[in-house]
């Protein structure tokens, strides 16, 4: 089969655009698998990938909640073809990083360590374009009081509401140029210098697509040209429940999110002295495999 994400090849892009959107899953209960407990099942395994190879996206509780910990996220990259963790700048010692509320240090200086809204986003996408995050695993310890919904957008369908409104708009987010991050600077210390690539890449064969994108505003650099502009203002409308192919879940104790780095967001959150919200994510230069 020809390249679908190939501009030219519109008779191979119809025929996948046919086969993604056939019997979507309306709702995120579509995408739940049940797992036993720490050791999955090779029908587990099949389970989850069928559905993140139709979604690039599945939700997952363990029955047995009581036992997992850091090491069934492992576990389970593993056994879904994920070994190549990023060690990002405020992950855990083994790479796997504990998202909870810290209010003082590095990481309180970063979002995803407080309560506030995230907007939406693929993860890495400051990352080196040598190091793209193609997979995460998301699991739940413990939910907050209240909020902490999570909003989810298959990339690949992003691409094709982007693509049938105008294809010109992917051209313009396939450019080299069209998103660049700013350097991270610490105390007048780079961290991580600026970082320019496309939203849409393609590698792999058979091709499958990557996105990188953050809806922030605060000093991102867009290519100088109308059409990027047009692109990335029809992606951030597409950003809302009212997208009917954006899931909404709220992650309870023992649940999970597996995705090939979709977009998307999380909602604010309240913790109480009981209910404190701590979310285990390991990030992965690899995709699911057999997705």
């Amino acid at each position: 089969m020809s390249n679908p994400f190939v501009l030219t090849n519109e008779q191979a892009y119809q025929s996948w655009r046919q086969q993604k959107l056939a019997d979507y899953p309306q709702d995120s209960q579509a995408l739940m698998i049940p797992l036993q407990g720490l050791s999955i099942s090779a029908a587990e395994v099949q389970q989850l990938t069928a559905v993140i190879a139709k979604t690039n996206l599945a939700i997952y509780r363990v029955l047995r909640a009581d036992e997992v910990d850091k090491d069934f996220v492992r576990q389970l990259g593993q056994q879904l073809g994920l070994n190549r963790l990023d060690g990002n700048l405020c992950a855990d010692d083994d790479n796997i990083t504990s998202l909870q509320v810290v209010e003082t240090g590095r990481h309180s200086g970063y979002i995803p360590y407080t309560n506030r809204r995230l907007s939406w986003h693929t993860d890495g996408y400051y990352n080196p374009l040598t190091e793209q995050i193609r997979a995460i695993v998301m699991h739940c310890a413990h939910p907050a009081a209240t909020g902490g919904e999570n909003l989810l957008l298959d990339h690949e369908i992003a691409y094709i509401q982007l693509r049938d409104e105008n294809p010109s708009y992917i051209s313009a987010l396939m450019n080299a140029e069209a998103m660049t991050i700013p350097p991270n600077i610490e105390d007048g210390e780079e961290i991580r210098g600026a970082q320019s690539g496309p939203v849409f890449s393609v590698a792999g064969t058979p091709a499958r697509l990557h996105m990188r994108y953050t809806a922030r505003t605060r000093n991102i650099e867009w290519a100088n040209n109308a059409i990027t502009r047009e692109a990335v203002a029809f992606i951030n409308s597409l950003l809302t429940p009212d997208n009917p192919y954006v899931f909404t879940h709220r992650l309870n104790t023992g649940e999970g999110i597996i995705c090939n780095n979709i977009l998307h967001n999380r909602t604010g959150f309240e913790d109480d002295a009981v209910h404190k919200r701590l979310l285990y994510r390991a990030r992965y230069y690899d995709r699911v495999a057999n997705t």
